[in-house]
């Protein structure tokens, strides 16, 4: 008996990028799953572009991210590096600062990560530069959606402004870090936002198991 055709994706590019994640999650994860998360992503991405030039690219991104916790959580228990997914509304600006604040600093010790409750299209127009101005890469941030499998991998979930909105899932250690928003903030403003998030990842650092 033949296998039943997979749904035809949104675009042939899609198609190409659901068969380098399959191959990458051979043996963990069904060419099924792969297909419907990266569809899923790039609905989801869709919904909010306002420039749809990328979204191919970004939804195979996504759903790397994605395949990648999912494994996680199928994985052995307490098996793999410290988890820290940051959320906030948007992830815009405060959580992208966060996540590649972290992912610096931790030197390989921690995966970061962000998401947002209501993603905005476009990351803020200061937080690339101010990143730079840190040492941390800024390159290939774009602002994502909140989704269940990144939540679940989470060791540690930091909210940062997103009220009600932000997910609580039982047995998770949680932070909340009342950070200013920088939506439409000066660089300079934007700068110390930044300098208020090195220091609270300081002391995050401090609480981490050493390798």
């Amino acid at each position: 008996m033949s296998a039943v055709p997979l749904p035809a994706l949104p675009d042939e590019r899609l198609a190409a990028g659901a068969a380098r994640l399959a191959a990458r999650h051979a043996g963990r994860l069904s060419a099924e799953t792969v297909q419907g998360l990266l569809t899923d992503s790039y609905r989801r991405l869709a919904e909010t572009a306002s420039v749809t030039t990328h979204l191919v690219v970004l939804a195979e991104r996504l759903t790397a991210e994605r395949l990648d916790a999912l494994a996680h959580n199928q994985g052995t228990p307490g098996s793999g590096l410290p988890r820290v997914l940051f959320v906030c509304s948007h992830n815009a600006g405060r959580s992208q600062l966060a996540a590649a604040l972290l992912q610096h600093r931790a030197a390989g010790r921690v995966t970061a990560s962000s998401a947002g409750t209501h993603p905005k299209p476009e990351i803020e127009p200061h937080i690339a530069q101010v990143l730079s101005e840190a040492g941390a890469d800024p390159a290939g941030a774009f602002p994502k959606p909140l989704t269940d499998e990144v939540v679940h991998a989470a060791d540690i979930v930091i909210t940062m402004g997103c009220g009600d909105a932000c997910p609580v899932v039982p047995g998770r250690r949680y932070l909340d870090w009342p950070v200013a928003d920088p939506d439409g903030a000066p660089i300079e403003v934007v700068r110390q936002i930044r300098d208020d998030i090195n220091t609270r990842i300081t002391d995050l650092l401090a609480g981490l198991p050493s390798t």
